[in-house]
């Protein structure tokens, strides 16, 4: 029996933290990308809706961009080819890093259900660069959404050259139900995102440096 104490010792002695790369350069640039891009294309979209109200509402116009009608039109498109570049970068290098199948999957109904309970009762563990099941489930539908935006956007903007793409959305004016909709979704996400990183705000920092502090069991240092 007093022979195992020397090594609980060791292990002990063992751990430590270090800094470790949890972010890469392409996934930080092109999130900082997507969040003006996507601001910009929010703001916009709200100038353009106001233009042509869905709903018997509009938005103020100190949360739109644009001036005028033809100004907002510019800022959004302007904003959307931004957007689908970056995501062509983005999704090119996710496949061709494993970085999607490292951290957004698997996803199993369990394991949401298991990690929403722990979050809404504060006792959700969390480490930097890893993302739990209600975080991947939550990436996985905001990339959706942003195929539904692109893909009924196409059909608003030009209805006749994509009618077989604005009739899958069951026509011009439920396409734009459609992408109202998509939009909602993905201005959730956001706010519920930044709800996270004012809970957690060391999770900022890495997504700037790309680098974290983590526990490091056993080793020595280099």
């Amino acid at each position: 029996m007093a022979a195992k104490a020397p090594k609980e010792t060791r292990d002990t002695r063992a751990t430590r933290t270090q800094r470790v790369v949890v972010h890469s350069l392409v996934v930080r640039i092109t999130h900082w990308v997507n969040a003006f891009a996507m601001v910009c294309m929010v703001m916009s979209g709200w100038a353009i809706y106001n233009a042509s109200p869905l709903f018997p509402f509009r938005f103020p116009e100190w949360a739109t961009v644009g001036g005028w009608l033809g100004g907002s039109i510019a800022w959004h498109f302007a904003a959307m080819w931004l957007l689908v570049a970056n995501g062509i970068v983005y999704l090119t290098h996710g496949l061709a890093t494993r970085h999607f199948r490292r951290h957004f999957l698997p996803v199993y109904p369990r394991d949401v259900l298991r990690d929403f309970v722990r979050a809404a009762t504060f006792r959700l563990p969390h480490e930097t660069g890893v993302y739990n099941a209600v975080q991947r489930l939550l990436y996985i539908v905001v990339l959706l959404l942003g195929v539904l935006l692109v893909a009924s956007g196409l059909s608003i903007w030009k209805p006749v050259q994509f009618d077989w793409l604005a009739n899958f959305f069951g026509g011009y004016d439920f396409a734009r139900r459609v992408h109202f909709a998509a939009m909602a979704g993905v201005v959730g996400f956001v706010v519920v995102h930044l709800a996270l990183v004012l809970l957690v705000p060391r999770t900022l920092p890495s997504m700037v440096t790309g680098r974290a502090r983590r526990v490091v069991h056993g080793g020595t240092d280099a």
